[in-house]
């Protein structure tokens, strides 16, 4: 999933544990890597863990983060979109919910509208997305040697940009150990983070985190972070169409621990302020869930609608 797979506020999720939409690559579990040097972090007699100690244990749950981005590749599942546009008082004007299949084809993430409004599609909507997971198939087996070096370069060239900006993140902020709490019957570090002053962004992109803060509970046993809190502190100016996410926007993103080898997004809740292009505003609250993830062979050819196949 572009994860979360939001609208440009995918940005959002990304900027204190990097996710998303980026996806990146790390050494399998279990080899050595940034996670396996982390020491046993022990907050002194004030209950505080210094900026060091902070850093590196941010820097091995972005590089954690990474891995589970790859592995969601692995994996179908049903995502569920809720969108509620609200009026200038902050009352519901209109209600939208859409219901997905997600599925990996050839290297390509693709949603497959099932649903709408939790109600199953027309025959005859369901077919046109049928007619649409079979052109990307048809495509994809066509696609030539050279179509395919292309397009993995690209990717790999994304994922190298996604790689330097999830661990430009442990350098832009500064954090604060909250203390500790149980979140889903597990134990986490509650760490706050606030922009670091003077800090220059190595990209260009990065220049956004300056305008984010949030809180970031860490699971204490797996090193991953399990629930992001961040509220935008300063307008942002997004893209060509000059969308602007005002101060007050809100993201809380939750994940879950699936088949003892990944931890996925479970649900993801936005509150947004956005002015597109200098004429509209849009005041926005969505939900996302996802479920039923299902681990599918990687090896498998996928050649017709449905054909994902479980281990």
């Amino acid at each position: 999933m572009k994860r979360p797979g939001l609208i440009p506020l995918s940005c959002l999720a990304v900027l204190l544990a990097g996710l998303p939409a980026l996806g990146q690559e790390h050494p399998p579990s279990g080899e050595s890597g940034p996670s396996a040097s982390l020491p046993e972090l022990r907050p002194d007699a004030r209950g505080v863990l210094s900026q060091e100690q902070m850093q590196n244990l941010f820097r091995v749950v972005a590089d954690k983060d990474i891995e589970n981005d790859k592995h969601l590749r692995d994996y179908t599942y049903v995502e569920r979109d809720e969108e509620h546009r609200l009026d200038g008082k902050g009352n519901i004007k209109s209600t939208e919910v859409k219901t997905f299949d997600v599925m990996e084809i050839y290297g390509e993430q693709v949603q497959r509208l099932i649903e709408k409004d939790d109600k199953a599609l027309a025959p005859k909507e369901a077919a046109k997305e049928e007619d649409k997971i079979q052109k990307i198939i048809d495509k994809r087996k066509n696609e030539s040697a050279e179509q395919r070096r292309k397009r993995e370069q690209k990717e790999e060239r994304d994922r190298e940009e996604g790689r330097k900006f999830v661990r430009e993140v442990a350098d832009a902020y500064s954090f604060h150990l909250v203390g500790s709490e149980d979140l889903g019957g597990r134990a986490t570090w509650v760490i706050d983070a606030e922009p670091r002053p003077g800090y220059e962004a190595h990209m260009k992109e990065a220049k956004l985190l300056s305008k984010f803060r949030g809180r970031v509970w860490v699971d204490k046993a797996e090193t991953q972070w399990s629930k992001l809190d961040i509220e935008c502190i300063d307008t942002v100016s997004l893209g060509w169409f000059l969308a602007r996410v005002h101060k007050g926007s809100r993201i809380v993103v939750e994940q879950t621990r699936v088949n003892d080898e990944v931890w996925l997004p479970k649900h993801v809740a936005v509150k947004v302020d956005v002015r597109l292009a200098l004429l509209k505003n849009f005041n926005v609250e969505q939900e996302q869930s996802y479920r039923d993830y299902k681990k599918f062979r990687a090896t498998a050819r996928i050649v017709g609608v449905g054909e994902v196949k479980d281990k």
